[in-house]
């Protein structure tokens, strides 16, 4: 197993790169599509496991079908497979504005995704059953669990090895492939941050 790292793409950066004016606006599905296929070919050439940060902090607007571009359809790429890279996805810097276009893209999809606000907390988006998300949420508080204490710390009811697994494979969190450690996308960001 090759040692995950991370790895951060300013959208804004991107648009600069692949569209050639309003690069703080997500406002066309070119655009978005641009920006999408620029994030596909960065983690494909790394060739190694990945946590990819996407950062929307200086997108001042996003409509609808950019979120589903830029979101929704690089989680469904990473999913099925057709970008072939082992990536997690931390979408950073989240505001207000930006929330009603990525639910409404996740919720077509019926995809979820992490999102960190401005503020540093993190948020599942998307369609999740109330024990899953429950899950979610006891990692996320945690940050990391080693395999051993797992079903003490995280595990509600006897459907939690179920989530976890789903969590887990849908890269919503990290399972450490050798010795069982779970940990939330945002301890990962920063323990991938600390190593450097």
């Amino acid at each position: 197993m090759k040692q995950v790292e991370a790895f951060s793409l300013d959208v804004r950066d991107l648009m600069a790169r692949t569209v050639a004016d309003l690069y703080s606006h997500l406002i066309t599905r070119p655009t978005g599509r641009a920006v999408r296929l620029a994030i596909e070919r960065q983690l494909v050439e790394l060739g190694r496991p990945v946590l990819s940060q996407v950062d929307f902090s200086s997108v001042a607007v996003l409509d609808y079908s950019c979120a589903d571009e830029v979101v929704a359809r690089l989680l469904l790429a990473l999913r099925e497979g057709t970008v072939e890279a082992e990536a997690w996805i931390l979408f950073r810097g989240i505001q207000e504005f930006h929330r009603d276009p990525i639910e409404a893209a996740l919720d077509r999809h019926g995809l979820r995704a992490v999102m960190e606000a401005g503020g540093g907390g993190a948020e599942l988006m998307g369609s999740a059953a109330a024990a899953e998300r429950g899950l979610w949420e006891r990692l996320e508080e945690a940050g990391k669990v080693s395999r051993e204490a797992v079903p003490d710390r995280l595990f509600r009811t006897s459907e939690d090895t179920i989530h976890l697994e789903r969590l887990a494979h849908e890269r919503l969190i990290y399972l450490h492939p050798v010795n069982g450690d779970v940990l939330s996308l945002r301890m990962l960001a920063q323990s991938l941050e600390e190593a450097v």
